[in-house]
């Protein structure tokens, strides 16, 4: 086996002698566990003059599916969806349950006005405008030089 397998498989933080506590449960987790892979949608996050700007790659989602929680300075976003299905037939009848859910938090910057933040929802993409107070869009930024 390769190093390249071994740190990929290598639980973050652990030293290897705890890492080895955990070897045989590790390839459920980055397999997947019971081979339903375990994904976090992409996020950007982009800055200008006025705003912070978050966009969450979410597609076949809903509006309703989502939830977004300011709790001090930590912004949290969430989507849970399930879905049931059912065929019948005389001689058979099949069910299927899906259910997906992700939750990501993040550190609000300093200057993030809380009671102005806007959601959207647009082809698979969630947006959230972050406005800044004014005293932090009026902040000059400087380049610096590299000497």
């Amino acid at each position: 086996m390769s190093n390249k397998t071994l740190l990929s498989r290598r639980p973050l933080g652990l030293t290897s002698t705890f890492s080895d506590l955990f070897e045989p449960w590790g390839e459920w987790f980055s397999d997947g566990v019971l081979g339903k892979s375990l994904t976090l949608p992409r996020v950007n996050i982009s800055e200008d003059k006025n705003n912070f700007t978050l966009d969450v790659a979410a597609p076949g989602l809903h509006k309703s599916d989502f939830k977004i929680d300011v709790n001090g300075n930590i912004l949290t976003i969430s989507a849970q969806r399930e879905e049931n299905k059912e065929d019948k037939d005389e001689k058979y009848t099949r069910k299927e349950y899906n259910y997906s859910s992700f939750s990501r938090s993040f550190t609000l910057p300093e200057g993030v006005q809380q009671d102005k933040i806007e959601a959207t929802y647009d082809g698979g993409v969630l947006k959230l405008s972050l406005p800044k107070n004014e005293k932090t869009a009026e902040k000059n930024h400087k380049a610096i030089t590299v000497k």
